[in-house]
């Protein structure tokens, strides 16, 4: 007589971290109210504004997410990816800037540019990272805001020293198309 086959019980997948699911809200299409500073980090006060669409969507797995950013009129044939990242390890996002002027890859080796790191506290999402801009190093923050309002904000700071202070250049205002 043969003795029953024992069942070895299968895990079930680990249910992901909430933080993995912070970039929900930002899920399907939108319109888009770009507000950017003309000259960066050159005491200029002056803005352009234009409208863009852009549509997010989940990556397999809960690994992440991306987005497209079309302009509407703003530079013609420009056409922006955000690609954001989770670490389930770390709880943090990395958040990669890719468009079809740079691809968003380091000339010199090919590799992406470095991301923006960080996450979501008090209902506020911050994300820093160091850059090149015009050959000088610089720090970059990315927040975001009122992500539960239906009308999320994106804002772009840089400080060229060192965090001590910051120069907002770009503002994006985000509404469910009608």
């Amino acid at each position: 007589m043969s003795t029953p086959a024992r069942l070895i019980p299968i895990p079930s997948p680990t249910v992901a971290p909430s933080a993995a699911r912070d970039f929900d809200f930002l899920m399907g299409p939108w319109r888009i109210r770009n507000t950017r500073l003309v000259r960066r980090l050159a005491g200029c006060h002056d803005w352009e504004v234009f409208d863009a669409t852009g549509t997010a969507r989940p990556l397999p797995g809960g690994i992440g997410n991306f987005d497209d950013f079309t302009p509407l009129a703003w530079k013609p044939g420009y056409v922006g990816m955000a690609l954001r990242v989770f670490s389930p390890v770390t709880q943090r996002w990395s958040i990669y800037w890719l468009d079809n002027l740079t691809g968003g890859l380091d000339p010199a080796n090919g590799l992406l540019l470095p991301p923006v790191v960080g996450g979501f506290q008090g209902g506020v999402g911050l994300f820093e990272g160091e850059e090149l801009f015009e050959g000088r190093p610089v720090r970059v923050r990315f927040e975001w805001s009122q992500m539960h309002t239906g009308a999320p904000r994106w804002q772009q700071a840089f400080s060229d020293d060192g965090g001590a202070t910051w120069e907002v250049n770009w503002v994006m205002e985000f509404a469910r198309p009608v």
